[in-house]
């Protein structure tokens, strides 16, 4: 709101709903090529759900060695870093309202209703929309040989 008001605020108030979804979806694009790394392993391993959707706890799953998830050896740093890219590379290849849907609900731990606000929809759709990005990051991943077990097993 505040890029909008600095920026534009001289056009014509018709303008200004288009304006505002464009400068929010180019933040959103920004932020999360700045912040690449940042909660990879918590935010998407929602897509790789276990047959106990409710109980699942992905923290609980994980043996935390140290306090931090920073792989020690080369090999590791190396592994995390190819998993990282394949999971940017899945989310770029999501339809845009899925891609947006599922930044504002997983990384940006938004609400349901903060999203559909957000994205200017029914909460319905923000649920539909996220439903199917994780659906659909799940088999990118799976096909990449990338799953939850291969990911704890390290």
């Amino acid at each position: 709101m505040l890029r909008l008001s600095e920026k534009y605020a001289d056009r014509p108030p018709e303008e200004l709903p288009m304006l505002f979804q464009k400068i929010l979806q180019n933040a959103i694009r920004d932020w999360f090529r700045r912040s690449k790394v940042r909660s990879t392993w918590t935010t998407l391993f929602s897509s790789f759900s276990s047959k106990d959707e409710d109980e699942f706890d992905i923290l609980e799953t994980l043996a935390a060695e140290q306090a931090s998830n920073v792989p020690v050896s080369p090999d590791d740093r190396l592994e995390q870093s190819q998993v990282v890219g394949a999971i940017e590379e899945a989310v770029e290849r999501l339809p845009a309202r899925q891609r947006e849907a599922f930044l504002l609900r997983y990384w940006e731990d938004f609400d349901v209703a903060e999203t559909a606000s957000v994205m200017g929809c029914s909460e319905g759709s923000v649920k539909t929309h996220c439903s199917r990005a994780v659906s659909a990051l799940s088999a990118l991943l799976r096909a990449k040989g990338i799953t939850l077990e291969s990911i704890v097993a390290k």
